[in-house]
């Protein structure tokens, strides 16, 4: 059923037009022309001086993203005029001439930065999403021994809270001059995530390459059946950075020993006032980022929440109790609350918390759970332990997996909205000979897939089930996940079908790289088109077939007709010349593609929420469009892209339409 054009405009408008916190960005201070020609000169400086990534030798001293972040803090510091106090444009030439030393350090083959103790240490890494240049920070206890066989120190990874001030320069700088705190038996990862996004999207794959970039310094391996054992991992977070802890460890609970969300949001109804009840299409997509949904995998991982008893975002943990309240299995979970207080998390809080992460980090790790509850909206999020859901009945319906297996017995694994299961068992371990899948017993070879047949009858799949295209983990839209992996951007590079959609296009490629740049700190990957459709990362393509020549050869794998005369989207036509597809639709099809590898296919489109989304309240970051859109253009002087949203819905799980 179409949503009235009225609806959809209404619940597209800005997120200013819903009560919600206000986070103005402080006015920039003027800079003096000599102070800015000073911060340039060294900008220059240290750019001769980067280490090159292909260099043979220096390259093993030391990540050169450790040297180029330095840079890279600079130069979005100038670009967007990001001086924010009178005391930046210092910060920035004191982050200049630490990066000068930094590359200075790296030629002679030697990285002091890795021996620091008992403070906080800058570190970069090179983005797998867009390449780009990103920081964090580690604090490593006194006694730790880089390399050793053995970490006998537990991880905890800090997600910050919102500042709407933070740049690289504030980041790096109160790094680089924090003193030595009090000695601590713990390695502490500051993930800067890119800023102000709650920990979405790109922001969140930047929280597991900050530890994957700390495990690659150290040559520490997290797989739990690693020898000797991995250190625990434990994640923790304030406002902001709580509701990045609600999200990541509750659709993730076992890469975490235990996590602590402090404050945060876990619904978006509720926390942003007023807000109307959106098309389904949105409605669902909520189930994305929205933690009170998976609240019930709080059963796999022990949660220690913290708020303060007059906050008003202590509603984040109240709707996870609530959401848990007719779950009656037994589980670790607590909610600390600081009496009297309000939007706070005082050091004394923060030993408590650490006080009960200190109780978990010796408990011995099962190699494999004997009983696992998981719970899923979308296969973004399709594993935990043994199991690994590989297809939905249907995307953001509550899909259930409960499964027990002891040594002695066969697997008994009951499902809901589940239509194909993988068990993934670890190396060495006995292989059963049977399961049982919602009551229908079956043989268990070696690496199982079981499927749903026609009937709703589980049977073991022969095969890899590759040719079929449907929704499978990493190839399950909506448009905007495919900004959570590796991509790459084409624009028109000839004469449109008309000059309407040809503005548009381009307009729509020219915002994505300005919120790309200024809200998710990267420069947007774009790329002259290729001659052949064969792509090792997703596409996004903007134009008609007639502008850019790789969406005229990828129309043949399109479920669209799109001629000079007419687009026919979903059965319905429109008039090309008037209208255009905003679409993501998967390119290739592989087993089990992993997450940094999928491929899509996206017209006309980045991101579907925009600079007044990213401007406001995080919990506004949800996607617009779905998997598919027809938009009209409507431009404006102040937004040449606006579009008014003719149809937009998601795609059933065989990426087909839904009639």
């Amino acid at each position: 059923m179409r949503i009235p054009i009225a609806i959809l405009s209404l619940c597209l408008a800005p997120a200013i037009a819903f009560a919600q916190p206000n986070f103005e960005v402080p006015k920039a201070v003027p800079i003096d022309a000599e102070t800015l020609a000073k911060i340039e000169s060294k900008m220059t400086e240290l750019k001769g001086k980067l280490p090159a990534y292909n260099t043979r030798g220096l390259s093993l001293v030391a990540d050169p993203a450790d040297v180029e972040v330095y840079y890279k803090a600079a130069e979005w510091m100038v670009r967007h005029g990001e001086f924010f106090t009178k005391d930046t444009a210092k910060q920035t030439l004191a982050v200049l001439d630490a990066g000068i030393e930094r590359a200075t350090q790296f030629k002679s083959r030697k990285a002091p930065w890795k021996e620091v103790r008992g403070k906080p240490v800058i570190f970069g890494f090179r983005s797998r999403v867009d390449q780009s240049i990103q920081p964090f920070a580690v604090t490593l206890p006194v006694g730790f021994e880089s390399r050793a066989r053995s970490v006998k120190y537990p991880i905890d990874l800090v997600l910050h809270g919102r500042d709407q001030s933070l740049t690289e320069v504030k980041f790096i700088d109160s790094r680089d001059r924090a003193k030595a705190g009090p000695a601590k038996d713990r390695i502490t990862i500051e993930v800067y995530g890119r800023g102000n996004n709650a920990y979405r999207w790109a922001g969140e794959r930047d929280v597991y390459e900050a530890l994957d970039g700390f495990c690659s310094h150290h040559s520490i391996n997290l797989y739990k059946a690693a020898n000797p054992p991995p250190p625990p991992v434990f994640l923790r977070g304030f406002s902001m950075g709580g509701a990045g802890t609600w999200h990541i460890g509750l659709h993730d609970p076992l890469t975490f020993r235990a996590v602590s969300p402090g404050a945060g949001f876990t619904a978006t109804h509720g926390y942003i006032k007023n807000l109307p009840e959106l098309p389904d299409y949105q409605e669902r997509c909520l189930t994305i980022y929205d933690a009170v949904n998976y609240a019930e995998n709080a059963f796999n991982v022990p949660v220690i929440a913290y708020s303060g008893e007059k906050d008003p975002q202590k509603a984040a943990a109240d709707n996870i109790e609530t959401a848990l309240k007719a779950f009656k299995e037994p589980m670790n979970f607590q909610h600390l609350v600081a009496p009297g207080l309000e939007h706070k998390q005082p050091p004394e809080w923060l030993a408590k918390i650490e006080a009960e992460f200190a109780k978990l980090q010796s408990a011995e790790q099962p190699r494999i759970r004997e009983r696992i509850h998981f719970v899923t909206h979308t296969l973004a999020y399709p594993s935990c332990d043994w199991i690994r859901i590989e297809g939905l009945e249907r995307h953001y319906d509550r899909a259930v997996v409960d499964a027990t297996w002891k040594q002695d017995r066969s697997p008994n694994v009951t499902t809901k909205n589940v239509a194909i299961l993988r068990i993934q068992l670890p190396q060495n371990f006995l292989t059963p000979r049977t399961i049982t899948i919602d009551g229908i017993e079956l043989p268990f070879p070696s690496n199982p897939l079981f499927i749903k047949d026609e009937n709703g009858k589980w049977i073991l799949e022969n095969g890899t089930d590759d040719s079929k295209i449907r929704k499978r983990p990493g190839q399950q839209g909506p448009i905007d996940d495919a900004f959570r992996s590796r991509f790459r951007v084409s624009g028109p590079t000839k004469a449109g079908w008309s000059d309407a959609t040809d503005a548009h296009a381009k307009a729509s490629l020219a915002r994505f790289g300005y919120e790309w740049d200024k809200y998710f700190r990267g420069k947007l990957p774009i790329e002259a088109p290729v001659a052949k459709a064969d792509f090792p990362k997703s596409a996004i393509l903007f134009g008609d077939p007639s502008s850019n020549p790789e969406i005229a050869a990828m129309l043949r794998r399109l479920p669209i007709q799109w001629t000079a005369e007419k687009l026919v989207v979903n059965g319905v036509e429109y008039d090309s010349k008037t209208h255009v597809p905003a679409m993501i639709y998967p390119f290739s099809q592989q087993s089990s593609p992993a997450f940094f590898h999928h491929t899509y296919v996206v017209l006309n489109s980045g991101h579907t929420f925009h600079a007044a989304e990213l401007k406001g309240t995080n919990a506004q970051l949800y996607p617009r469009l779905g998997d598919w859109a027809v938009l009209k253009p409507t431009p404006t002087k102040a937004d040449p892209a606006a579009a008014e949203v003719v149809a937009a819905g998601i795609f059933d799980e065989n990426w087909q339409f839904v009639k």
